[in-house]
């Protein structure tokens, strides 16, 4: 199993070596792949040391999987090249997601909609996996009517640049600005840039996403998503209109039997999820359950996942995996 991974230098690119490693993935030829600048200097797997490729070489040692972390435009150029010469792609960007062409998985849920000819795969966006990951099994036995969605989001799911930002406001030194303004002590009411209509690209992914990784668009669905001073993963307060009535023990016991999902719901002890604990996990925590008291068949709750492993890595190697057990590489 010869595997590329595009943009190995980069946070996302490290974590999916990591995850790689750590599923023990068949990885019986590496490449790792970088920026012009970074061709020729080594990474570590396994314990052994690995030069860094050119994306053209790496696509002449045609890969059985390439998973891209790498942005938008170089997935657009380079994806078809490594799919044209027989590569699958897992993509991490946000290039092909809303693509009908494309499919866009979350493991747990829609997986089995693959097949050998999807040579492009795209991963979803940090934000929506973890909140599909609890959607999936309310609307399946209740059904989603409307859906609103409020992000809490790491600096982490920027890049390096902008911990380099955080850390260094922490510390009182300058640094170069990532954000429009300050993040220490702050909250930006930003996530990426604004479309026409005011809303940023963050937010439209979510509102868009979930409805084809579903496969339901019958709900409606909006979101604010925040950047705030937090590395370890991102948070959603999330609001959920039912088409049916629902038991609130009932939620909770469906969600804790649900694979990949934690229930942490204890507010008698102060038990529930937080990014500080979410770091460096595969699950999806969930817990504030309770009941909307302003609507009927409405309910509340607190979603977090590490975005840089389920909301991106792991679940990209998720997807290799599927593809591996089912020969469909």
């Amino acid at each position: 199993m010869k595997v590329a991974v595009v943009g190995a230098t980069g946070m996302v690119g490290q974590v999916m070596l990591k995850v790689l490693e750590e599923r023990n993935f068949p990885v019986t030829a590496l490449f790792p792949v970088a920026s012009e600048k970074s061709v020729g200097n080594i990474v570590n797997f396994k314990g052994k040391e690995f030069t860094i490729l050119s994306m053209e070489d790496a696509i002449s040692k045609k890969p059985d999987i390439a998973l891209f972390s790498a942005g938008g435009d170089i997935s657009l150029k380079f994806a078809p090249k490594f799919a044209a010469v027989g590569t699958t792609v897992i993509d991490n960007s946000s290039a092909f997601r809303m693509n009908p062409e494309n499919q866009l998985i979350v493991p747990e849920i829609n997986a089995g909609i693959l097949t050998k000819e999807d040579k492009v795969i795209a991963n979803p966006n940090c934000s929506t996996i973890q909140l599909v990951m609890v959607l999936h099994p309310l609307n399946q036995k209740y059904g989603l009517k409307r859906v609103v969605v409020s992000t809490y989001q790491s600096v982490t799911g920027t890049g390096k640049n902008a911990v380099d930002q955080l850390n260094a406001e922490i510390s009182g030194d300058k640094s170069e600005k990532v954000y429009p303004y300050e993040i220490f002590k702050n909250a930006l009411p930003q996530c990426d840039v604004f479309s026409e209509d005011d809303y940023t690209k963050e937010e439209i992914k979510l509102m868009t996403e979930p409805k084809k990784i579903l496969g339901d668009d019958s709900f409606n669905l909006t979101a604010t998503a925040v950047r705030v001073p937090v590395q370890g993963g991102h948070s959603e307060s999330v609001n959920i209109e039912f088409e049916n009535e629902y038991d609130i023990e009932e939620v909770k016991t469906l969600l804790s039997n649900t694979p990949g999902i934690i229930l942490q719901d204890d507010v008698k002890n102060n038990i529930y999820p937080m990014p500080l604990y979410s770091e460096g996990k595969d699950e999806v925590f969930v817990g504030r359950i309770r009941r909307d008291r302003s609507q009927i068949n409405t309910l509340n709750m607190w979603i977090v996942a590490d975005n840089l492993r389920k909301g991106a890595a792991t679940n990209a190697v998720q997807i290799a995996e599927y593809l591996v057990q089912n020969n469909l590489v």
